[in-house]
């Protein structure tokens, strides 16, 4: 055992070392020049031929002030908000500094414990911008040496001078303009606590929202976030006797804010596409290199993927559409708060070459290409088919449970039950059942049956018509995680599809963006390979190439191109023949599909050509992003239609820009689709009836029927070459009336669930990207 004397030795002399490297790393660091390293420059984006978009994000919206100007409300706040200690401290907290070194060092949360000083050596003096130890220690040291050189004034102006408010916003007064339309000395109490409030990270407490940052900063929650935490701060300030409780009293509302995109130069679409690019560069720094603090600082120039000529011709067919059938005065009740969005997207790389945010970015702040919570509809059946030709349906002589995955690869030619009021069966044919044990009936649009008295109705025809109780049977029978999977293949985001358990999952009750629906539709283009959407092709600054995508790049084979191409092939006849003629171009292929949800609130055209996949989107809902309680409204009479299908409005405005963007373009067929699986019998008869032969002369008029309800007949039946009637609307379901869409199902399908921008249920829909990066990742 070793002495007291000697251990006491040690801890002495640990202790001494210690302080003898403390008192030399003090010694040897100075305090750093501030302009060298606080000076924000401009980002440069430039359209995808070079040409500069915009030129935005620092110098010129930073304007250094004197401290006789910042109001002392602006001083105690922050002071009540982050540093309560700071007029008598010595520039650090050393228990808060203790605890971020120890949670460091544990491997834990690096932030926590800084002073205003310590905030303001971060932002003004430090160019690293790490949280590592070696940066901690420099932090804490030059802290140390500025508090006590430095006068608590010039610190406190240094840091309300330096620090980024958000909205391109750098200094108090920067953001005394962006936030408020004032200078700063002219701020109140109330507006400085919002200041104080944003400068947590504006990110989250911005209520303009920035979902194309993260999916979770939504304007509704951040307004949230900002509201409470500006509240806190004014009780703040009168527990610490910096505001009195009778001034407290005169503040009971939040302060009014300007637009976020006052800037006229990011008006139009711009503004909706610089934000998709930033979006882009954020959420994906381990590929850029680029941190959000780095772009805040600029410097860059971001040469996109975006085509000012696409960009153009899509605004100027929405306008159009718009002008023609949208009419507030004339329809004041259901032509109000008409929302449009769509998205362009090049199969063979997944660059994004146009999208329609809104009618302006200055006004509409949400980007409506991005994530906006409009359900697809009936665009959400390709992903059913290509499940089914995928993986298969399960294999009715095995196990009648998925684990066995004993499965059939089926052909569009396979026959399903067009009947309207079908019951969905389980795979061991019992008939599904919602949590109240009430029956599934899945209804077609307009209660329309097809082919009776049998109902037989194979793939390609119940695509062309959009029959709903086909796609919902032949979900079941793939099994609707295979179909989940299907789409996520396809390159849509998990956070954007609903639940799966629930059969009408496969008709499109998910909410995936405009650009993740071009991007899924374009990997069917590709033959099966999917791009990632992205927005930035190259990133250069002072010392030339940061990011260049093409070294990053990645493509997958989502699909055999077997598999793809026939789902292409379906489509194709949507558009020549079936619900989606509107869409039609001339003398080139086309292959899409229309989508309209219950309660018509949303519609959809979604469709491609082998050069350009575009997806557009159509709902109703109140623009007001300060109003928490939005919802989707009724289409039914909007533009003077008795109801808005994605073969009206939608398929109209696709055909109109892409009929333009394509002008110039080489016509290209489709692939040449190599047959695939059997022909399934689903399709269950009251008597049995020979099955006729299939030969490639002559498909017969008739199907054989399946031996028994619970057991498909797996034979080469034949194509039905069936029609719909007289061919109208009414053919086509995309989504239908009472579909089977709510979480609990009910004796008449249920509904499908209305789009919301937040819903609890099941369904975890984060912008995206939703869309894209986190928000947006393209």
């Amino acid at each position: 055992m070793p002495s007291w004397k000697l251990v006491s030795g040690l801890f002495i002399g640990f202790c001494g070392s210690m302080m003898a490297v403390a008192g030399v790393a003090y010694a040897l660091v100075g305090v750093p020049e501030v302009a060298k390293t606080a000076e924000a420059q401009n980002n440069v984006y430039y359209w995808s031929d070079g040409t500069q978009m915009v030129a935005t994000g620092g110098e010129t919206n930073r304007q250094i002030i004197d401290y006789s100007r910042i109001p002392k409300e602006m001083r105690y706040a922050v002071m009540s908000a982050e540093n309560k200690t700071f007029e008598s401290d010595k520039g650090v907290d050393p228990m808060g500094i203790g605890r971020a070194l120890f949670n460091m060092a544990k491997g834990g949360q690096t932030q926590g414990g800084s002073t205003i000083t310590q905030q303001y050596v971060k932002n003004a003096m430090l160019d690293d911008q790490s949280q590592t130890l070696t940066r901690k220690f420099q932090e804490l040291f030059v802290s140390i040496k500025v508090g006590a050189q430095v006068d608590k004034e010039d610190i406190m102006a240094g840091y309300l001078n330096s620090a980024y408010y958000g909205r391109g916003a750098y200094g108090i007064q920067a953001a005394a303009r962006t936030y408020f339309g004032k200078d700063a000395e002219e701020l109140k109490a109330d507006q400085c606590a919002f200041l104080a409030a944003v400068l947590k990270g504006a990110t989250y407490y911005d209520p303009a929202g920035a979902t194309s940052v993260d999916p979770a900063a939504t304007p509704e929650a951040n307004r949230d976030r900002a509201e409470r935490r500006t509240e806190w701060i004014l009780n703040e300030m009168v527990k610490d006797g910096r505001l009195s409780a009778t001034d407290r009293a005169k503040y009971k509302d939040f302060p009014t804010l300007k637009s976020p995109r006052s800037n006229a130069q990011l008006g139009g679409q711009v503004g909706y596409l610089v934000d998709l690019a930033k979006g882009y560069i954020v959420n994906n720094s381990e590929k850029t290199g680029i941190t959000e603090n780095q772009l805040q600082r600029g410097g860059y120039e971001i040469h996109t993927t975006f085509d000012k000529k696409k960009v153009k011709q899509l605004e100027d067919a929405v306008k159009k559409v718009r002008k023609e059938n949208i009419n507030t005065k004339v329809r004041p009740r259901t032509d109000k708060h008409v929302q449009f969005g769509g998205a362009s997207v090049n199969p063979e790389s997944g660059a994004i070459e146009a999208i329609y945010g809104g009618e302006d970015a200055t006004k509409h702040f949400t980007n409506n290409a991005d994530q906006t919570g409009a359900q697809v509809g009936s665009t959400f059946k390709p992903f059913v088919l290509a499940a089914a030709m995928k993986w298969g349906v399960l294999d009715p002589d095995g196990e009648p449970t998925q684990a066995q995955d004993e499965r059939i690869k089926i052909s569009p030619k396979s026959l399903y039950s067009g009947k309207n009021k079908l019951k969905i069966q389980e795979y061991d044919g019992s008939v599904w059942t919602d949590k109240d044990g009430q029956e599934w009936l899945q209804r077609n649009d307009g209660d329309e049956s097809y082919n009776p008295p049998n109902f037989q109705i194979d793939l390609r025809e119940a695509m062309r018509v959009s029959s709903n109780s086909a796609y919902v049977q032949l979900g079941m029978n793939v099994g609707l995680e295979k179909v989940r999977e299907s789409a996520l293949d396809a390159g849509i985001k998990p956070g954007s599809l609903a639940s799966a358990n629930f059969p009408s999952f496969s008709i499109g009750t998910s909410d995936p963006s405009a650009i993740r629906m071009a991007g899924a539709y374009a990997t069917f283009a590709a033959s099966g390979k999917q791009n990632e959407p992205f927005s930035v092709d190259e990133i250069t600054n002072k010392d030339g190439v940061v990011f260049k995508h093409d070294d990053v790049a990645t493509t997958k084979q989502a699909f055999t191109a077997q598999v793809a191409d026939n789902v292409t092939d379906v489509l194709t006849t949507v558009v020549d023949k079936g619900t989606g003629t509107a869409a039609k171009l001339a003398n080139r292929p086309v292959a899409g599909k229309t989508g309209t949800t219950d309660g018509n609130k949303s519609a959809w055209f979604v469709g491609y050509t082998p050069q350009l996949s575009t997806a557009i989107s159509m709902y109703r809902m109140d623009d007001d992003e300060s109003n928490k309680k939005r919802e989707f409204l009724e289409m039914y009479g909007t533009g003077g239609q008795d109801k808005i299908h994605g073969a009206s409005f939608p398929a109209e405005i696709w055909h109109d820009y892409m009929e333009k963007a394509l002008k110039n373009a080489k016509v290209e067929p489709f692939p040449t689709p190599e047959p695939i699986g059997q022909v399934v019998n689903d399709v269950p008869s009251p008597t049995p009836t020979p099955s006729p032969t299939e030969t490639e002369e002559e498909e017969e008029e008739s199907a054989p029927p399946s031996p028994t309800p619970s057991r498909p007949e797996f034979s080469p039946s034949p194509t039905p070459t069936q029609t719909c009637g007289s061919f109208g609307f009414g053919c086509e379901d995309d989504g239908g009336n009472n579909n089977g869409g709510t979480d609990t199902g009910g004796s008449n399908g249920g509904v499908t669930a209305s789009p919301t921008e937040s819903d609890d249920t099941g369904n975890n829909r984060g912008n995206g990207n939703g869309g894209l990066f986190g928000g947006s990742s393209g």
